[in-house]
């Protein structure tokens, strides 16, 4: 199969990425991180094609991106006064990925097995407005599981297992992922330092 590539500053470039998400495609998109492959989450065979396409293990959950804090409520997520913070902080939107528990009372019905996610908000006009259309999307880097995440689509495409629908071309994208603190455990635990360093979190903490 022969990947579609459209430059991000194309006019189409919005609606083709929201046509592929919503016609069940796997999505290659620039983020204000790294490259990352995204799937609408309703749809379990698309959710299916990114684990294949990532040779990812189907035990390991993924992220979520939301546009604003009023889709992440309607996660039915768990947010702290901590949580809440981090929230306000500078990083967000921004390289800062938050886990929280869920209330599955409140959850939608793709989340009702899950006990906790990972959401971020991303800092990228383009990505907010996709988002914004769509809903919250499923998200991880956009590359082999046990890999490092390309900076270019065609080095990307060469690395994948199985190839993505459509791929946004957004020229050279900085490979430094996104900073992943638990907001699920109290005191909370920074489990992957990334383009947020853990003195900028600790001084959003201690900031009371």
């Amino acid at each position: 199969m022969i990947t579609e590539i459209t430059p991000r500053d194309a006019i189409s470039a919005l609606a083709e990425a929201e046509a592929c998400l919503r016609e069940g495609g796997v999505l290659l998109v620039p983020t204000d991180t790294v490259y990352g492959l995204a799937v609408l989450p309703t749809m379990p065979q698309s959710v299916a094609r990114l684990f294949a396409i990532k040779s990812r293990p189907g035990s390991v959950n993924l992220p979520i991106m939301v546009a604003d804090a009023e889709q992440l409520e309607a996660l039915g997520a768990h947010v702290s006064k901590t949580a809440r913070q981090l929230l306000k902080s500078e990083f967000v939107p921004g390289a800062l990925t938050l886990v929280f528990g869920i209330n599955a009372e409140a959850a939608p019905d793709w989340l009702k097995q899950r006990k906790e996610i990972a959401v971020r908000i991303p800092n990228d006009k383009f990505l907010l407005q996709l988002i914004g259309r769509t809903g919250p999307i499923l998200a991880t880097s956009a590359n082999r599981h046990g890999f490092d995440t390309p900076a270019q689509v065609d080095d990307i495409l060469v690395q994948l297992e199985l190839q993505p629908d459509l791929a946004i071309d957004g020229g050279s994208v900085d490979t430094v992922p996104s900073t992943l603190v638990n907001c699920n455990v109290e005191p909370v635990v920074i489990e992957r330092i990334g383009v947020v360093s853990q003195t900028e979190i600790e001084r959003v903490l201690n900031d009371r």
